[in-house]
Order: C-alpha cells, then structure tokens, then sequence
C-alpha cells in the first residue's frame, strides 16, 4: 500500500486533469480540470482546460472558489452559455519556440 502513495506523490505536476461540469438550476457551475482563469468581469469568464478554453456567458457572474491545485472552478450567477474553443496547436508557434 505505501507503494501506490508514492507513485502518485511522484506524478508530474501537470499531469491532465480530467474535466467535468455540473450546472445547477443555470445559477451555479462548478467545473474540475481546470488550468487557469484567462479572464473575467460580471458578463463573461474564460478558463483554460485539458480540453480547451471554456468560455462562459452570464449576468452578474462571480467566481465563488477557484482552486487551481485541485482543478476546481465554481461559478455563481445567471448562466446563459458555455463555449469551447480548441486549444492552439500543441507544437506550439514561432513564439513558443523562442520562449522556452
């Protein structure tokens, strides 16, 4: 048993995270696997995942808890969409490769 408790405490810290969502009556998201949060005001947020950017539109939006550890985003307010958007080529860019 301790065998498998240092396997995981020796992952590579960005190992994917998988990703999920849960809505709730379109006042409450709470989503798993997320990276970071690109941007955000009351209309709109915009989060990056394994999976690409999500993109979620409202009204009065509030990041509730965000807790990048463990990958969770939790959102309040009136929820209208949510959007993906696919993640740029993985090869990277011209400029991917001159900032490394």
């Amino acid at each position: 048993m301790n065998e498998q408790k240092t396997e995981k405490k020796n992952e590579p810290q960005n190992a994917k995270k998988p990703h999920s969502l849960i809505l709730e009556n379109r006042r409450t998201l709470t989503a798993t696997g997320v990276s970071n949060v690109d941007s955000f005001d009351d209309e709109t947020v915009v989060a990056s995942t394994e999976l690409g950017d999500m993109t979620v539109r409202g009204g009065k939006l509030h990041i509730d808890r965000l807790d990048l550890e463990t990958g969770e985003l939790t959102l309040d307010g009136e929820i209208s969409s949510i959007t993906y958007t696919e993640n740029r080529s993985s090869g990277g860019g011209m400029f991917s490769r001159l900032f490394k």
